[in-house]
């Protein structure tokens, strides 16, 4: 059995029971009250146990204690080993991976765990684990996340000029509105609803490959959806066709959910239904169309991608009616969920002066 160790004695018993009952680290001060009570004479099993140890870790802590003092009480977890990649490896990593593939030369369009591995070990001569390479990722800001949607002939710098330019936009179509009218800014858009339904990510046990049911079939319907953010509000109707009929009534629905009092802003793209001097605009609602091309400024993109990844991927619709079913219980349970649609649709360029 090793033999005892003497204690320092520059600390007495009360000066360590003072110093414990002025730490914040709870460890510290348990610590700190057993050594006192060596300090008092108490054997060195009680000791420990004051401080919820057994003897040979209340030696450590001693010999710890005798080389730094009461600093030598706290913990000190080990950070791991060091990074084999430098500093200037892991910069020139996340330009890599905020660049992204080229499809010729990677073959894939969009970095996978697996894929950065090889790039890793081509690139500094570090082979890592895929796991690790999913670690190294989040530590260097990245997270696995859905894309907005960008259109390939899309100009930048139009829709940069949307959103700079919108508020002045925005005075110039409700200048004929009485001064203090509520103003409500709100979005539409279309989306198929259909039998030939996507797959999305699900969890499923480590190396199993899981299957989902991917119909060939092609009856559809059209889910034409409009989003108030600002109020968590949205109208919605599902309908066979997307034309300018289903677009009037979609209008009168959006028309029937504005606050009593206040006037739309209704944001949309250029579809031919959309523009169509067929449409009666009601007189609570103004129409404003967003740039050609840019699908990233209406955020009912990113509700349709919500409702796809939560209700509508992954099923079969053996019937039409079962189409429309699903697509009026999807967009329910969004309604039913303010707070989300508040999330997913509010924009800056948009709402500013809103809360």
């Amino acid at each position: 059995m090793p033999g005892s160790i003497r204690l320092r004695q520059d600390y007495s018993a009360p000066d360590l029971r003072r110093l414990a009952s002025r730490s914040k680290d709870a460890n510290q001060s348990r610590r700190l009250l057993s050594l006192a009570a060596v300090l008092d004479g108490m054997s060195r099993a009680d000791a420990a146990r004051i401080g919820g140890m057994d003897r040979q870790t209340l030696r450590d802590w001693v010999h710890r204690f005798n080389q730094a003092g009461p600093d030598g009480l706290f913990d000190h977890w080990s950070t791991g080993p060091a990074s084999r990649l430098s500093d200037e490896q892991k910069a020139e990593l996340a330009l890599v991976v905020e660049a992204g593939p080229d499809p010729v030369v990677d073959g894939v369009v969009r970095w996978r765990r697996i894929d950065l591995q090889r790039v890793i070990k081509e690139r500094f001569g570090v082979e890592y684990h895929e796991r690790h390479v999913g670690r190294l990722l989040k530590k260097l800001g990245f997270s696995h996340m859905s894309a907005r949607p960008l259109h390939p002939g899309q100009d930048a710098a139009t829709v940069a000029a949307f959103k700079k330019n919108f508020p002045r936009a925005l005075t110039a179509h409700i200048g004929h509105l009485p001064k203090g009218k509520p103003i409500e800014i709100w979005f539409q858009d279309e989306a198929r609803i259909g039998q030939k339904n996507g797959i999305v990510r699900l969890w499923a046990k480590r190396g199993t490959r899981p299957r989902q049911p991917a119909d060939q079939r092609y009856q559809n319907a059209y889910l034409f959806g409009a989003i108030c953010p600002a109020r968590g509000k949205g109208a919605g109707l599902a309908l066979p066709f997307a034309d300018t009929f289903a677009m009037q009534l979609h209008i009168d629905e959006i028309s029937r959910h504005v606050k009593r009092g206040a006037h739309a802003v209704l944001l949309l793209d250029r579809a031919g239904w959309h523009t169509t001097e067929k449409l009666i605009v009601p007189r609570n609602m103004t129409l404003i169309f967003l740039p050609s091309r840019s699908p990233e400024l209406n955020p009912v993109e990113n509700v349709w991608q919500y409702l796809r990844q939560n209700w509508l991927s992954n099923r079969v619709f053996d019937t039409y009616d079962a189409i429309i079913d699903a697509a009026c219980q999807a967009w329910n349970n969004l309604i039913d969920q303010p707070q989300t649609i508040t999330s997913i649709g509010m924009r800056d360029w948009a709402h500013i002066g809103q809360s």
